[in-house]
């Protein structure tokens, strides 16, 4: 081999590195702009989306009944004391209600639709709790008459029951069957610790379903191996998403409130992190103010003592910078006050940028 031939292949790979830095440091800022995203009705959008021809359905059909070769080993492992997790591209609702409705009909099953945003974990606990205690009442034989109130009972009392003695002697089991546990109404912190604490409950054996891609994020190693005690199933059903997303707001539709908010995030996310706190300033100001009249204006050298204040500039210079990026945005709007300031105003509801501060977290 030619010792030349490796000091071309060299010269090659650090001229084409600093050609390509090049042509990144000059371009200064995205160009997107909130009126470039087309939006349309929501419904429009919705009808035209379900008159989409599906395609390959008998593929589709054939994949999930030869899933159902697994069902014997998936009852197995719950009833030994683990948990079922199942991941993969495409709808998973359909498989987990089959399952439910032809492998574990011995006892009851409790569905939570961790896709429903408005979703109370209490009020799935109740559900659970009241479900077992009927099946004690049966096992025991206890007159009607003798009723257990949950609904006054705090989250502690409910675990507590759930996983307390007398349902430790009995062999009455609970089966959980959560459709995306990752959802929305689900992913906080402590919503996911009490499903932990639910799956750990020795009458309770859990069955659940995830989408996204960061969701084992959610669980800390305790909660995957001691109390969730997961066996991942890798089952894509390549099924669209049709249940799951009727509660979601369509990207490229325009419905208000939550859509706004939306566009403004797609914006944003192109932006610096210092910028996007630097909006959080203007957003937060916008929303205490909203119900004086006019004072949701927010002036440049108030602007500036705030983002001063949280060490988000150093200088004027470099708020006019930010704040002419989301002129060019068309985040924000300005208009001149009676000294001759400028002042600066986001043109969303406090409802939208509410949704919009929690996006950013």
């Amino acid at each position: 081999m030619d010792p030349k031939d490796g000091d071309d292949d060299e010269f090659g790979f650090s001229r084409n590195y600093f050609l390509a830095k090049e042509i990144g440091g000059s371009v200064k800022k995205s160009s997107h702009k909130l009126s470039d995203i087309n939006l349309v009705d929501e419904e429009e959008l919705r009808e035209a989306a379900a008159g989409i021809a599906s395609k390959h359905e008998k593929e589709m059909a054939s994949l999930l009944n030869s899933y159902k070769n697994l069902y014997s080993k998936w009852l197995l492992e719950l009833r030994c004391g683990f948990s079922l997790l199942m991941y993969g591209f495409g709808s998973k609702k359909a498989l987990l209600e089959d399952f439910a409705s032809t492998a574990l009909t011995e006892f009851s099953v409790v569905v939570i639709n961790g896709y429903l945003q408005p979703i109370n974990i209490k009020h799935a606990v109740i559900a659970i709790a009241e479900v077992l205690w009927d099946q004690l009442k049966e096992k025991r034989r206890t007159p009607n008459k003798i009723q257990q109130t949950f609904n006054s009972q705090s989250m502690e009392d409910l675990l507590s029951f759930l996983d307390g003695p007398n349902a430790k002697e009995s062999d009455c089991f609970i089966y959980v069957v959560v459709h995306n546990i990752d959802g929305p109404g689900l992913r906080d912190s402590e919503t996911q610790q009490y499903l932990a604490r639910i799956a750990s409950c020795s009458q309770v054996r859990l069955v659940a379903s995830i989408d996204h891609v960061n969701a084992p994020l959610l669980w800390d190693k305790k909660m995957v191996h001691t109390q969730f005690n997961w066996c991942w199933y890798h089952v894509p059903t390549f099924a669209p998403y049709k249940v799951e997303g009727v509660f979601f707001p369509l990207i490229l539709a325009n419905s208000g409130t939550a859509q706004s908010a939306k566009t403004a995030i797609i914006v944003l996310q192109s932006l610096t992190p210092n910028a996007q706190s630097l909006f959080k300033v203007l957003a937060e100001y916008q929303i205490s103010h909203s119900d004086e009249e006019g004072m949701y204006w927010l002036p440049m050298n108030k602007l500036y003592m705030m983002c001063r204040e949280r060490f988000l500039v150093s200088s004027q210079v470099t708020l006019n910078s930010h704040l002419t990026e989301f002129k060019d945005h068309e985040l924000v709007k300005t208009r001149r006050s009676a000294d001759g300031q400028d002042c600066f105003y986001i043109p969303l509801a406090s409802e939208a940028l509410e949704k919009l501060l929690q996006e950013l977290g």
